[in-house]
């Protein structure tokens, strides 16, 4: 990671060559965020979420010329008391770094934590949510927010999903990804891990499914959904405990896979109030 002076908390960078500005850009990249094991969120709505869920920016980047907001100078404070660095740029700069024409006035850097199944604590929450090779950021940070919205315990990425931490995904997640435990496996890491202890797989599909409104739902209750264009692989959906379908009474004949999983979980939510845990 590029370092900037240990003695300065505080400077101004205009230049788009300056080594801070060359790493926070390549943080749009997928291979330098793994390696740096570092990501970008913009925003001073998503960077105020996220201080109040407990993560705070290693490195906060606030345009020059900005309007004044004590919220911004609060956040800059509490990044320079955590050790962490506070950088005036100009919008141009910013813009190049998020990627957006228009960009927000403050964009952070932060660091990313462990997404190995060994963080989830399956106890914590009755219902999680469980999505397999899913591809589209907006889709992701959908799902994000539905499961913050639910009180879900967490998102485990099943196989080759979309990284939840590029700028897109945490993006389109509107701050749901600093509150919600995340995970990251294989199918059969996964599936030996939720067979090892109490839990519920409930798959969203149209085969051999029973209709999903009165299903019995248990806690803690894994909700499952698949690729955006393909679904789940019948040998997934074989190893469910339960598969439920939506009634489709349009012409189409399937939903967007986060707003599947978003009606599935409001259903598996209202029925966990009254039923048994595992």
């Amino acid at each position: 990671m590029a370092k900037i002076d240990p003695r300065v908390t505080r400077k101004t960078i205009t230049g788009f060559s300056n080594p801070t500005i060359k790493f926070v850009r390549s943080l749009r990249d997928k291979k330098h965020r793994r390696r740096e094991a570092r990501f970008l969120a913009e925003g001073l709505r998503l960077l105020t979420d996220a201080r109040a869920s407990g993560h705070l920016p290693e490195l906060l980047l606030m345009a020059t010329g900005r309007d004044p907001h004590p919220l911004i100078d609060d956040l800059a404070a509490a990044v320079i008391d955590q050790g962490g660095d506070v950088i005036d740029v100009p919008p141009d700069i910013l813009a190049k770094m998020t990627g957006k024409d228009n960009p927000q006035a403050v964009c952070g850097v932060y660091r990313e934590w462990d997404t190995a199944l060994a963080r989830i604590d399956r106890h914590a929450a009755p219902i999680w949510l469980v999505a397999q090779a899913m591809r589209d950021p907006g889709n992701l940070g959908t799902l994000l927010r539905t499961a913050d919205a639910v009180g879900a315990g967490g998102v485990i990425l099943i196989d080759d999903c979309v990284d939840p931490f590029s700028v897109e995904a945490v993006r389109a997640s509107m701050g749901a990804v600093f509150t919600q435990t995340l995970a990251q496996a294989r199918w059969g890491d996964f599936l030996a891990w939720l067979r090892a202890g109490p839990g519920q797989l409930v798959a969203a599909s149209l085969r051999e499914a029973v209709a999903y409104r009165g299903a019995a739902y248990l806690a803690p209750c894994f909700v499952l959904v698949g690729n955006e264009s393909q679904g789940l692989p019948a040998d997934y959906e074989v190893a469910c405990d339960m598969r439920v379908t939506l009634p489709m009474l349009g012409r189409a004949d399937s939903l967007n896979a986060a707003v599947a999983a978003a009606v599935l979980a409001y259903e598996v939510l209202a029925t966990l109030k009254t039923a048994p845990r595992l």
